[in-house]
């Protein structure tokens, strides 16, 4: 999660766009929540592979990995060469049975693995899938090729980056090699060689799929998802906290309401978010994200992305305005 996450700016300016909130929880802790969950055994580590984000952000990540009751490990890419040498950043932590993840998108999708295998890859059918790694497979499901970003149709089999191995030394020794040979495919070290290498030498790789595939890489994108995951998770999790006020208000569910937010005089929902000790008055709103100690008074809103400490009086808009902000229309 070491990229600057430009696409979704101005919300990346000041936080990674893995800790970007979505129904409440920042994007990378819902993708790990997914993944331990699906793990027959205990998890003992999550390692998070950054730029320089600053100490708070570090600790944020250790307190996600300790509430799921693993070592929080921090690792650091700071030159983008490749998915391949991202996660070599992360040697250290590279042995034993692991799972390797991007963290800029979320999924519905059962991440349980076949012990059997070597190595498992989850995928989707995509219509264009030239902007994506994909795979090719066998009679037997087994995993035949593995292309990088082909102009040229292999297969429509996208890559999601979502990755399960048995044994991460080996891995580890792969991504290795590619690092000491020099070996780069479009100019970056590529997980996707590592792979080929590794299938080469007779290990068997399995697809595994997904059911959603949700794209956090720009605004429009983000609201979409939080729209899915408030439908997906409304039967799960207690999505108004306790401690929120509502007071001649209308909650049109599934909403995220966090803690010590009110909401007055206002109509909010379906599908809006808004994050904790935020304030939302006179106001209208629908299809929105709005984050942290934030104000919005007098506003009718939709399809918004808001962050945090923003006060905002406005009036009906299509809105995208990153943290510390003041607004009046």
């Amino acid at each position: 999660m070491a990229g600057r996450g430009s696409r979704l700016r101005p919300h990346t300016l000041t936080v990674p766009k893995p800790l970007v909130p979505v129904a409440g929880k920042p994007i990378v802790q819902r993708l790990v929540e997914d993944l331990t969950a699906s793990c027959p055994d205990p998890v003992d580590e999550i390692a998070f592979i950054i730029g320089d984000f600053g100490d708070q952000v570090e600790q944020d990540l250790k307190n996600i990995a300790e509430s799921l009751g693993a070592k929080g490990s921090v690792y650091y890419q700071n030159q983008p060469l490749g998915t391949a040498h991202a996660v070599l950043c992360a040697a250290e932590s590279l042995s034993g049975p692991c799972f390797v993840a991007f963290a800029d998108t979320l999924f519905k999708a059962n991440f349980a693995y076949d012990p059997t295998a070597d190595g498992m890859i989850w995928v989707q059918k995509v219509e264009d899938p030239s902007s994506f790694g994909v795979v090719k497979v066998d009679e037997n499901n087994h995993i035949t090729d593995f292309v990088e970003k082909s102009p040229v149709f292999v297969s429509d089999m996208a890559i999601v980056g979502i990755y399960y191995f048995k044994d991460g030394d080996r891995l580890k020794k792969e991504l290795q090699y590619l690092i000491d040979n020099d070996i780069k495919d479009k100019g970056e070290y590529q997980l996707t060689n590592a792979l080929e290498n590794m299938k080469g030498q007779g290990l068997i790789f399995k697809p595994g799929t997904v059911e959603e595939w949700l794209d956090c890489g720009n605004k429009d994108n983000v609201i979409y998802t939080n729209q899915r995951i408030l439908e997906l998770k409304k039967e799960q999790e207690q999505l108004v906290a306790p401690s929120a006020v509502l007071e001649n208000a209308v909650v049109i569910p599934p909403c995220y309401i966090g803690p010590n937010t009110v909401i007055k005089n206002a109509v909010v929902g379906p599908h809006v978010s808004v994050g904790h000790n935020s304030r939302i008055e006179n106001a209208v709103i629908e299809n929105s994200v709005i984050q942290n100690q934030t104000n919005v008074r007098n506003a009718n809103l939709e399809n918004s992305m808001i962050g945090n400490l923003v006060d905002y009086q406005g009036k009906k808009t299509d809105l995208s305005i990153g943290d510390y902000s003041k607004y009046s229309a």
